[in-house]
């Protein structure tokens, strides 16, 4: 288990994946990622490219959310955030949980590059990510169909030597 001041990471397992996808699909999130079927969650449990955590908060450390880095033995040393969903919102755990990760990605699997995309409507994950030095490469228009149309994606990095900077500077102290 891999932690910090104000949240935890543990491994994810099969007996938690009916938590990872009601929180997935709660319609607070949903409009913000798009949702995976059970199968391709257990698949990702399973795969040692993958790491698929439970966040857990508090002093009981219940569950508040869950994340999925892709790449973890990616030979060019570029790592995704592929999700993260943190309920509640509003307390700053996301940000606890995004450090947290840059600190897995860089210093524990050795990245060269963590990177992730965003949905352009959700200013709010967005800002954060801006806040927490990523930084814009481009969009990828209208690459995700729903219901509604189609939506654009926002790919945002960081790079080990932004990373360092941001180590060197004290912005990565545990939020």
């Amino acid at each position: 288990m891999i932690g910090n001041a104000r949240i935890r990471l543990r491994p994810t397992l099969i007996d938690d994946l009916g938590y990872v996808i009601s929180v997935e699909t709660d319609p607070d999130n949903l409009p913000s990622i798009t949702p995976w079927d059970r199968t391709q969650h257990e698949a990702a449990v399973r795969f040692p490219d993958f790491r698929h955590f439970i966040v857990e908060a508090g002093d009981a450390l219940q569950p508040v959310g869950f994340v999925i880095l892709v790449g973890c033995r990616n030979r060019h040393r570029s790592i995704e955030l592929k999700r993260m969903v943190i309920q509640p919102k509003g307390q700053g755990l996301g940000r606890a949980c995004l450090r947290l990760l840059k600190k897995i990605a860089f210093e524990d699997l050795g990245a060269h590059r963590f990177w992730l995309d965003v949905k352009v409507h959700n200013t709010r994950a967005k800002a954060l990510y801006d806040g927490e030095g990523f930084v814009e490469e481009g969009r990828l228009r209208e690459c995700v169909r729903t219901d509604e149309g189609y939506e654009s994606l926002v790919v945002m990095s960081l790079l080990q030597a932004e990373y360092a900077a941001r180590c060197d500077a004290g912005l990565e102290a545990a939020a």
